[in-house]
């Protein structure tokens, strides 16, 4: 199997036996990892190929499965023009859109099965903002394979107690769905521009730090991932910690890694525009930077909060999401 590597921004299910990666450890694959440009943030397509037609032909068996796809997803990532060096060794191709679903909807980063992948798995509760849950698509000649490997293979049931909310969640993805991730993605770059200004050093700044939701950061110059991931949750701001291309190199571990990764889903959700994101970066700098004592920031962080508690691009009423025909 072809992957991310978890550094590079890819998710554990991916990983490696070593290191309990859910594809090694549980499915025992051997998993190999796309080649990876630091300075694009993104797969080094001609060093890719070159490791697809080694692998076939050299070092190992050809890959079965290539994973496109981030846990870390600043970027779209080149499916078009790997493809056919995927196909020419029988690889399938799929692409984990599980934090991406609701750009894609949007029309706003990538669109993995016109581009030539086999099929895709997505969140629904991420960028696709609905109750949590999943979703599987590709195409019909895939249908029977996938629809046994769901059922009985993986699972007895469906969730009917949260059926009806991802319909909801559907309906408004189709009604305001283009304008709310048009705004996600404006207040990411706004974000990462204030963090940058503030003296925060962010990955992907040559590119305009995201075409996503999400933003990463490098906070070593000041603390590690870890550290800065608690110190923000003390005064009410939640980041994720993040491994960074050469935290392993580095010595740094994924506990307390090189970096933090913020996302600008939720912040939007609640009305929050690009003007507001330099009072955010702000507030983490005084924690990050001026190691100002959490509990100070968090006063400022409430005081802030108060003005966005509505939740938006969502209908105001449950009779307009039943009514809602354009999905019939």
């Amino acid at each position: 199997m072809l992957a991310m590597a978890i550094p590079n921004g890819g998710h554990i299910s991916t990983g490696r036996k070593e290191f309990n990666g859910t594809a090694g450890s549980v499915h025992g694959l051997d998993v190999e990892y796309f080649a990876f440009d630091k300075e694009e943030m993104n797969i080094d397509i001609d060093k890719t190929k070159e490791k697809i037609r080694k692998m076939a032909e050299e070092e190992h068996k050809p890959p079965k499965l290539a994973m496109f796809g981030c846990s870390l997803f600043l970027f779209p990532q080149p499916i078009r023009e790997l493809v056919d060096a995927l196909h020419s060794v029988g690889a399938k191709i799929a692409y984990d859109a599980a934090h991406v679903s609701g750009l894609i909807a949007a029309g706003r980063f990538q669109d993995p099965l016109r581009e030539g992948v086999d099929v895709v798995s997505l969140s629904t509760h991420k960028t696709l903002f609905g109750p949590q849950g999943g979703a599987v698509l590709s195409f019909d000649k895939y249908s029977d394979q996938i629809k046994k490997a769901t059922f009985p293979s993986n699972t007895s049931n469906h969730h009917l107690h949260n059926l009806a909310g991802k319909a909801v969640a559907f309906a408004e993805m189709l009604e305001f769905g283009k304008q709310y991730v048009g705004h996600v993605i404006d207040n990411a770059k706004a974000l990462g521009q204030a963090l940058h200004e503030a003296g925060f050093n962010l990955l992907g700044e040559n590119k305009g730090f995201t075409e996503s939701h999400q933003i990463a950061v490098d906070v070593t110059k000041y603390t590690l991932g870890g550290d800065a991931e608690r110190a923000l949750e003390a005064a009410n701001i939640i980041v994720n910690r993040q491994l960074l291309p050469g935290d392993i190199k580095a010595g740094r571990h994924y506990q307390n890694p090189g970096g933090i990764r913020i996302g600008t889903s939720e912040i939007t959700r609640i009305g929050m525009g690009k003007n507001n994101m330099s009072e955010v970066a702000s507030l983490i700098k005084r924690v990050v930077i001026n190691k100002e004592d959490p509990m100070n920031v968090k006063k400022d962080v409430a005081e802030l909060r108060k003005n966005f508690q509505d939740v938006h691009y969502c209908f105001e009423s449950a009779t307009k999401a039943y009514e809602y025909i354009k999905i019939r």
